[in-house]
């Protein structure tokens, strides 16, 4: 039996057993009322039971289940933190309200009647509302007066225990995953669940290049995941008033105090401009290619024609591009040559050399 039939059963019966007990009264009333009533008691009281019946089988679900399901699904869709911030919000609310009650009740007759039930509900909807609405503000309060109360060695241990937000673009890029069993990817990676759901929107593309990106994606989150080195947690923290999933993260990132992992650059430098900073894991890859000087000699497979007359070129094992001169001769073979110039571009780092057998 469902909830609102089985509300609409117990309505049925609480308001005819008030139209049974009203039906006395109100047939003494009509007929002080209209002289001329027709109706004997017995047929006034069956009336009232009828019309209160049909009133309340049409009205119990609205007064019952409905408000019940309504607050169910708002509370649903909330994540834990909010709620625990209602909760000490409306308790906080109610010791106010508690100390105020005694005042209030002074009032003159009738405010001091109904005014205390007004300040006890007034106020603890406000502090619940508040708390809630405001949860991430309260919590980083909170946490900066925790901070300052630990000792220095605590604030230390706790400072390196920091979290890290991951985009959308870092796990389907998938070098996360190498990066973090290295060791280098310290603290919690949190995972809010509207990238997630980015990330399976994109997994469920109709073009066959973007869906293999995400299940990509899927497989790189999953083996973080089983990873004994990092800890990944998919979380429901969200910020209310945004749509977009950058816009989202930089609010996050700003409330909690945490960098951003991407490899998207437009957010990168949305995120710069709103002072959040960024780990972006091409910044990385650039960081930790190898650096040669001019003059020092290595080998390197030439494996396509240079733009120029006579060119060759080959790329180092972090994808550096090599131009090697009059490499075209050294196709598809391995050639010991030697740096003559190193130019720094936009799109990265790009060397010149020359075979050291002519």
């Amino acid at each position: 039996m469902s909830a609102i039939l089985l509300s609409r059963i117990i309505g049925t019966v609480i308001f005819g057993l008030i139209g049974f007990f009203s039906g006395t009264p109100i047939h003494n009333y009509l007929i002080s009322f209209w002289a001329t009533y027709p109706f004997t008691n017995g047929i006034t009281v069956v009336i009232c039971i009828v019309i209160f019946m049909l009133i309340g089988y049409i009205l119990s679900p609205w007064i019952s289940v409905k408000p019940v399901q309504a607050i169910s699904r708002g509370l649903g869709k909330s994540s834990p933190q909010a709620l625990f911030s209602g909760l000490i919000g409306l308790i906080i609310s109610l010791i106010i309200s508690a100390l105020l009650a005694y005042p209030v009740s002074l009032l003159p007759e009738p405010f001091g009647q109904f005014m205390p039930l007004v300040v006890v509900v007034v106020l603890g909807y406000l502090g619940m509302t508040l708390f809630f609405s405001r949860n991430q503000e309260f919590l980083n309060i909170f946490r900066s007066f925790s901070n300052k109360m630990t000792t220095k060695g605590s604030r230390t241990q706790v400072d390196g225990e920091h979290r890290v937000l991951v985009d959308t673009s870092a796990i389907i890029d998938g070098r996360i995953a190498d990066i973090a069993k290295t060791g280098f990817l310290t603290g919690t990676l949190i995972v809010p669940r509207f990238v997630l759901n980015e990330l399976q929107y994109v997994s469920d593309s109709a073009d066959s290049l973007r869906r293999q990106r995400g299940r990509r994606g899927m497989d790189v989150l999953t083996e973080l995941q089983h990873d004994d080195k990092t800890t990944v947690i998919i979380s429901d923290i969200d910020v209310e008033g945004v749509r977009e999933v950058d816009d989202r993260l930089v609010v996050l990132a700003r409330q909690m105090r945490c960098p951003i992992l991407t490899n998207d650059y437009n957010l990168n430098r949305i995120a710069e401009l709103q002072g959040v900073r960024v780990l972006n894991i091409n910044d990385l890859a650039n960081a930790v290619k190898v650096i040669l000087l001019p003059g020092e000699s290595f080998d390197i497979r030439v494996i396509q024609e240079g733009k120029e007359f006579n060119q060759g070129v080959g790329y180092l094992d972090d994808g550096t591009m090599v131009v090697v001169e009059n490499g075209q001769r050294y196709l598809n073979k391995d050639v010991s040559v030697t740096v003559t110039k190193i130019l720094q571009t936009s799109a990265g780092r790009m060397i010149f050399a020359k075979p050291e057998v002519e």
